[in-house]
């Protein structure tokens, strides 16, 4: 499986982020296949870039966001709140609370 995900650069105590296409099995910060923006939680406010064409892209072809990422699609406009996918944990996990 495909995700969207994190991965760490930056030096130790200073964290910032790559968002990358990669595939499930390899390391957080390992092999990858695309970098489609980065992150950074320390400047106020955090500073989010992700080119919008890549990601919009690779969730047509199926690839799954992770929480952080899912979140920070929607703060840049790149999703909407209704577009997430089903495979979520997050929503998975609360259909079964409200059965």
């Amino acid at each position: 499986m495909v995700k969207i995900r994190l991965r760490r650069v930056g030096a130790k105590h200073r964290p910032s982020y790559r968002v990358v296409v990669a595939d499930s099995r390899s390391p957080r910060d390992g092999r990858f296949i695309e970098i489609i923006g980065h992150y950074n939680p320390l400047t106020d406010p955090s500073t989010v870039n992700i080119n919008g064409e890549k990601a919009l892209k690779w969730l047509k072809l199926g690839a799954q966001p992770t929480d952080t990422v899912y979140s920070l699609l929607r703060k840049s406009g790149i999703v909407d709140k209704s577009e997430h996918q089903k495979g979520s944990k997050r929503k998975a996990i609360a259909d079964k609370e409200t059965k």
